[in-house]
């Protein structure tokens, strides 16, 4: 299955640094996107565009996980010449991952 069938997610940018949410629809889908959405595995489904660290933070009590990928955004907005510098469009991406 693909994460859109099961959550929704946001995306934010602050310099070269990309931020996405991931929020499921049920709460009892959480345990679930905790144990197949690892850090690496966001790494890995954003290969071409994260080139540095992924960081995973747990929110256990709105049920949610948020990703910061370090190194993503081509240099930032003031710098990138790429279509999406703020990054908007990777939530999508990230919603197209397929998991178990």
């Amino acid at each position: 299955m693909k994460l859109f069938e099961i959550a929704h997610s946001r995306a934010g940018d602050k310099g070269d640094i990309l931020s996405l949410s991931l929020i499921p629809y049920e709460e009892k889908n959480f345990e679930k996107l905790c144990e197949k959405v690892t850090p690496e595995a966001v790494k890995n489904h954003l290969k071409d565009v994260v080139q540095g660290e992924v960081v995973r933070y747990e929110l256990p009590n709105i049920k949610a996980l948020n990703f910061v990928c370090y190194q993503s955004l081509l240099g930032g907005v003031t710098t990138s010449l790429a279509m999406d510098t703020h990054g908007k469009t990777l939530s999508s991406a990230l919603l197209e991952m397929e998991i178990d």
